[in-house]
C-alpha cells in the first residue's frame, strides 16, 4: 500500500509502497504522536527503513491496497 508522509518545513512528501497493513501503519503513527515512540519507523517492500522524527510530522495518508492490472484491456 502507498504511504505518503508530510513532514514540516521539508518541501517534498516522502512517499512509499509498505507491504505493512493498514492498521499497522496506522497504530505506528498513532505511537509516534502519542508519545510513546519519538520516531515514526515503517518498512518499504524492499525491507528498507523509513524514519521521521514525530514531532516533524505534519501529515501521513495511508492509501488503499490496489492490485496493479497486468497487459493491455479494454477500457
Amino acid at each position: 500500500m502507498e504511504v505518503k508522509i508530510g513532514v514540516q518545513h521539508a518541501p517534498r512528501e516522502i512517499v512509499l509502497e509498505s507491504g505493512q497493513s493498514a492498521e499497522d501503519v496506522e497504530r505506528a503513527v498513532a505511537e509516534a504522536l502519542g508519545g510513546t515512540s519519538q520516531l515514526l519507523s515503517l518498512e518499504d517492500e524492499k525491507g528498507r527503513k523509513v524514519l521521521v522524527p514525530a514531532e516533524r510530522l505534519a501529515y501521513v495518508e495511508i492509501g488503499e491496497q490496489v492490485a496493479r492490472k497486468v497487459g493491455f484491456g479494454a477500457l
